[in-house]
């Protein structure tokens, strides 16, 4: 059948039941999906993403009429309603609903794609605006199935994200030239003091140099069940097997710094606005660097987004984030108090006179002030 005989009411009404049938199903999967961002994330990003995309399929659907699909409707004939199976059933983790419901809403997008398209040819025999309208239907339902993929890999590497970094608020930045005391000794103090990830930021070292670098700080890393994230390389940071890299706005995309990396390390990313922060998130980042704060004696920038940007990011997503750029022992309390829970620091550690302690204040601070010393490292 090319297209429904617009002279065949019944081949009308099938047409509109299935259309009727797979709305139903796109509109409650998405409700699902938005339900757990919105609940569980409680990330603005990608509620609004999700809330515009529900909106915009229910354009869609208004030019097909909703009298129409709801005279089709027959679900107490429906003989799906007693079909199910052993994977229906199962969802061992909150994340498997969400990625169930993607599925199922993108299951339905693609169906009512197909069957508007048969929609479309009937009501292009009638002469209205409705008609008018409905001839950009089936493509606009493709472009919502296509945003929905960028969506899901979004929210199910978020869940990943969000789990593996859950406890981690102290991130040391080192290079060999910030470690008067040497590169090895600030690590492992930062380590001792509390420090849950190291980044190795080295721009001046030969490759091989660099490489046989990575994997010294990956073993002290290691020693001390902390993550290694390598700066900007992510070539070196599959062979000194990091946890990960970070990329600046300049360097590799998030999407291809992964297909170095592949999909398991943790992919970094430096923001400085809000749309680079609600990039980075629909990018699929594992974290957000969010700054520069403070003037930095590591780091020279031409302006600084400051303690507003903390908060607005703070504001816009829950995807682990650090704020960054000249954070000290002293300033961190005016950064906690825009809503930051995390925070990358480099200077303050590495020209400490004693890391370890510097590391364990800013640990304590970023815990709570009650927490007991007892909970870190001692020196």
């Amino acid at each position: 059948m090319n297209s429904p005989n617009p002279h065949d009411p019944l081949e009308t009404i099938e047409v509109h039941r299935i259309l009727d049938a797979s709305a139903n199903r796109a509109r409650e999967g998405l409700r699902v999906v938005e339900d757990y961002v919105r609940f569980v994330f409680e990330d603005a990003v990608l509620t609004r993403e999700l809330k515009q995309l529900r909106h915009e399929l229910a354009d869609c659907l208004a030019v097909f009429g909703s009298r129409a699909l709801l005279s089709s409707r027959e679900a107490q004939h429906d003989v799906g309603t007693s079909v199910s199976t052993e994977q229906e059933r199962d969802r061992p983790r909150i994340s498997a609903v969400v990625a169930a419901g993607f599925k199922r809403t993108q299951e339905a997008l693609r169906s009512l794609e197909e069957f508007s398209k048969l929609a479309v040819a009937t009501q292009a025999t009638q002469t209205s605006p409705r008609a008018d309208r409905s001839a950009a239907v089936p493509e606009s339902l493709e472009q919502l199935r296509y945003r929905l993929y960028t969506l899901e890999k979004a929210v199910l590497l978020g869940v990943r994200s969000r789990e593996r970094l859950k406890d981690v608020g102290l991130y040391v930045l080192v290079a060999t030239a910030c470690c008067p005391g040497g590169l090895e000794a600030t690590v492992r103090g930062a380590l001792k003091g509390g420090a849950q990830a190291i980044q190795l930021r080295e721009k001046e070292r030969a490759d091989r140099e660099l490489l046989a670098l990575a994997r010294s700080v990956r073993r002290w890393t290691r020693q001390a069940e902390a993550l290694f994230i390598m700066n900007d390389r992510p070539d070196l940071a599959l062979l000194s097997d990091a946890d990960g890299v970070h990329v600046g706005q300049e360097e590799l995309s998030v999407k291809d710094a992964r297909r170095i990396v592949g999909p398991d390390r943790l992919v970094g990313v430096s923001t400085h606005n809000l749309e680079e922060v609600r990039q980075a998130v629909l990018d699929g980042a594992d974290y957000l660097g969010v700054g520069p704060t403070f003037p930095s004696a590591t780091k020279q920038f031409r302006e600084f987004a400051g303690l507003e940007f903390v908060r607005a990011a703070a504001a816009e997503t829950t995807l682990p984030a650090f704020a960054i750029g000249g954070i000290t022992p002293e300033n961190i309390a005016q950064v906690l108090r825009e809503g930051a829970g995390r925070a990358a620091v480099s200077a303050a550690v590495c020209a400490a006179e004693n890391p370890t302690q510097t590391s364990r204040l800013l640990r304590k601070a970023l815990q709570g002030a009650g927490t007991a010393d007892g909970e870190f490292a001692k020196e």
